[in-house]
């Protein structure tokens, strides 16, 4: 099946065409030589679709040795294509966000744009996984040991936009706490949308109940964030905070 497989016209043609977007829009990072890189770590992520999850699975099924993909991917680092896949989806929800507020007030309002933050817990039972620690899991209810991911989406005409991603830590110099990791997530997207014309501040941010705490409050208000709503549990400590984040 995977052999006898040959892609139709006009799926090669949207694929060329998604393609040529992406690399106008990169054409800045590409010209530090990782063009040729670029496209092969692009290569691999359309792989998925075939059924080949790593190079060397790639490289056997093309006949190739796998140390010409590696190559090539050296000329990438995971820091890198971390910043290339944020800038690739603040552009993407840009799109869409700009469109809604050339719109009226009460278009705006319907559009329902907000700001998410949640984490959540994947637990590993492998042990040469690295950069596991033992975290307390909502759908497992109990501690578990694995990786706790924080992660930032926007959400415009019920529409959800992946912004970041994080993996959290208990070990590291700094910003190994969840508010401060998110204080840095927050203020990267900032500068992100500000180089597209939008202010992100501008529209409600939503937290889960752990993040209650003053010191996360006043950081918010500094980044800019004022319209601040806390998902309610039940505690009225959690609802006078939220209170107070709306009317101050």
């Amino acid at each position: 099946m995977k052999g006898n497989y040959r892609p139709n016209s006009c799926f090669k043609q949207s694929l060329n065409e998604k393609l040529t977007w992406f690399f106008l829009i990169f054409h800045k990072e590409f010209r530090q030589k990782k063009k040729i890189a670029f496209e092969v770590v692009m290569f691999l992520a359309i792989a998925h679709y075939f059924g080949f999850y790593n190079p060397n699975q790639l490289a056997y099924f093309l006949g190739i040795g796998h140390q010409v993909l590696y190559a090539y991917l050296k000329g990438l680092s995971p820091y890198y294509l971390k910043e290339i896949l944020i800038r690739f989806m603040v552009k993407q929800a840009s799109g869409h966000l700009k469109a809604v507020l050339e719109k009226s007030a009460a278009t705006k309002s319907r559009a329902g744009i907000t700001l998410s933050v949640d984490n959540s817990v994947i637990d590993r039972l492998g042990k040469m996984l690295r950069c596991t620690w033992s975290w307390y899991s909502g759908r497992c209810k109990k501690v578990v040991n694995g990786h706790d991911l924080l992660g930032i989406v926007l959400t415009v005409n019920a529409k959800v936009f992946p912004l970041h991603l994080a993996f959290c830590s208990k070990q590291g110099r700094a910003n190994t706490d969840k508010p401060s990791l998110l204080i840095t997530m927050l203020n990267c997207l900032k500068e992100e949308f500000a180089k597209e014309g939008i202010d992100l501040t501008a529209f409600p941010i939503t937290l889960d109940s752990w993040f209650v705490s003053e010191g996360l409050r006043q950081e918010l208000y500094r980044l800019g964030f004022s319209k601040i709503i806390l998902q309610d549990k039940g505690d009225a400590t959690t609802r006078l905070w939220t209170l107070c984040c709306l009317t101050n």
